[in-house]
């Protein structure tokens, strides 16, 4: 048996025991502390990192680990780069030789002093999202392959929670959540995007409860999408793009014109995003963002959740242009239609995307307010 000091987040007891798959009352964990170590933020991340200084690290030091603990430890570290390092540490009053996850020198830049509440209130509830679905992985992939899918790891657990924080949908039935039963859930794929089956049944109308069905999901992420308008030059920008989407249908046409949209990444918020990705596709800086609707793509299969927004923008002819970031690959060109064009492709039903066609839409309605207002 072994015993580790934990100096962050593993400190929250709730993060600990998904990463040991038990109960915290199974977890014989104390308080401690490690003398001439400091606690700070790695700058731009969102977990801490301990560098050797004058200050003290306290922490929780856990006790009785066995070498499957420190498996699953190491697996979930090791997508961090840490490794684990001899110290002594004191507990209960006295000198308790301990092991401590150490980040490879010089792989984070040290930012401000580290606080564990400040990191529950803005990362935890995410993070325990995303420590289950790694964890999930645990025997099944190693941990440098996990690691290449956390970024969207960490966006489906952003979801999972924006599910909860973001929900305003009316349902006259009053059912929830609640009235599904699981029998069995199967991760039958996953990289960028994950396939879930379920085995499940369902509350019915007449108060009983269904036959057990299977059914398929593609798990994938809330996306913002924001139609850029200029009121005073009562026009449009859209972004045309390879999408293999419509390319896997047989669809001759698969370059698409859309609006503007990204994937919400953990930390952010959908209006962050909605800015962030005008800038990244097409060099915009967005004024105000109009709500246009928060909805399912396609609510039978997927999880994939859109923010559809109208930003208001200054778009000059020399607006538009080719962008995006060859860190993903993107090649994305621009082009400013007028408000009469759109409107035309979208009766004449040459706008094949639905975020686009919604945004038009609700463009038609709010159109006179938003020049009224330029």
């Amino acid at each position: 048996m072994k015993s580790l000091f934990f100096y962050g987040t593993l400190r929250f007891m709730p993060l600990l025991t998904i990463v040991l798959g038990r109960a915290a009352d199974q977890v014989d964990a104390v308080e401690a502390r490690l003398l001439k170590h400091g606690v700070y933020w790695a700058k731009g991340q969102a977990f801490p990192t301990i560098c050797e200084d004058n200050g003290t690290a306290t922490g929780l030091l856990v006790r009785g680990l066995s070498d499957e603990d420190i498996a699953r430890l190491n697996f979930y570290e090791g997508g961090f780069d840490y490794a684990l390092k001899q110290v002594v540490v004191q507990a209960e009053g006295e000198e308790v030789p301990t092991e401590v996850y150490f980040p490879t020198p010089g792989l984070w830049d040290q930012g401000a002093p580290w606080s564990l509440d400040d990191w529950i209130t803005q990362w935890g509830d995410m993070t325990l999202q995303a420590a289950t679905e790694v964890m999930g992985y645990y025997g099944r992939f190693s941990a440098a392959e996990v690691a290449e899918m956390f970024p969207m790891v960490r966006a489906r657990a952003t979801a999972r929670v924006n599910a909860v924080r973001r929900n305003h949908a009316l349902s006259p039935s009053g059912f929830s959540g609640k009235d599904v039963t699981v029998d069995e859930r199967v991760r039958s794929y996953v990289n960028f995007f994950a396939l879930d089956e379920y085995d499940l049944s369902f509350r019915r109308y007449d108060g009983g409860q269904s036959d057990m069905v299977r059914r398929a999901v593609f798990v994938a992420t809330d996306a913002v999408i924001v139609l850029p308008y200029d009121p005073v030059r009562d026009r449009v920008l859209l972004v045309e793009q390879f999408r293999p989407g419509p390319y896997a249908r047989g669809d001759e046409t698969p370059w698409q014109l859309e609006p503007v949209a990204g994937r919400v990444d953990a930390g952010e918020t959908p209006e962050e995003t909605a800015h962030r990705e005008a800038q990244e596709e097409a060099g915009l800086a967005l004024k105000t963002l109009h709500d246009v609707a928060h909805c399912y793509a396609s609510p039978g299969c997927s999880t994939e959740y859109y923010n559809i927004y109208v930003g208001i923008a200054d778009l000059p002819d020399e607006v538009a242009g080719v962008a995006g970031l060859d860190s993903e690959a993107e090649d994305i060109r621009s082009y400013i239609f007028d408000y009469e064009t759109l409107m035309d492709m979208v009766d004449s039903m040459q706008a094949v995307n639905a975020p686009l066609v919604l945004a038009a839409l609700w463009l038609a309605r709010h159109r006179e307010g938003l020049r009224n207002a330029a």
